[in-house]
């Protein structure tokens, strides 16, 4: 059972990151997003890193894409004309896929995910994260912070250059 709701939960998440790539209305594409995050952090729980499930969530979901929606409800770029034709068959398919989802959640969630071989519970703690991102894994975060920094750079250099 548990690894039918970790293939069923891929492919979600998967088909989430193909819909975000694929969609044409950025609404639509950023919900596909969240979708993805969700599918992601009930991964991480499942295997057993319950802080790093609840910070994709907590972080990604909650602050990042409610920023990116804002961002994209107040440019305007949501204001394509979509049909309403199609929406019957997907609300159909939306409420019969997250009922699915649901059940398998709490069904991993009330009797376990698996578990890596050696792997305790004190593996996932903040404490023990905190201490190898600053000792072991220094580089590759100072790494990562500046390939954000000069994304943020690019984006705003971009995002000036239309504007002139």
């Amino acid at each position: 059972m548990q690894l039918l709701a970790f293939v069923i939960t891929a492919a979600v998440a998967v088909a989430a990151a193909v819909m975000v790539v694929a969609e044409k209305n950025a609404v639509h594409a950023a919900l596909y997003l969240i979708l993805n995050i969700a599918s992601l952090a009930f991964l991480y729980i499942s295997l057993g890193a319950e802080f790093v499930g609840a910070v994709q969530v907590i972080v990604y979901a909650g602050a990042i894409m409610v920023l990116f929606l804002y961002v994209v409800m107040f440019s305007g770029a949501a204001a394509t004309p979509d049909s309403h034709d199609r929406l019957t068959w997907q609300k159909r398919i939306a409420v019969g896929g997250g009922l699915i989802l649901v059940a398998l959640m709490v069904r991993v969630l009330k009797f376990g995910g698996p578990r890596p071989t050696g792997a305790s519970s004190a593996d996932g703690s903040p404490a023990n994260i905190g201490s190898l991102l600053f000792t072991t894994y220094a580089l590759p975060f100072e790494i990562a912070s500046l390939l954000l920094l000069v994304a943020m750079v690019g984006a705003i250099v971009l995002a000036k250059g239309r504007r002139e």
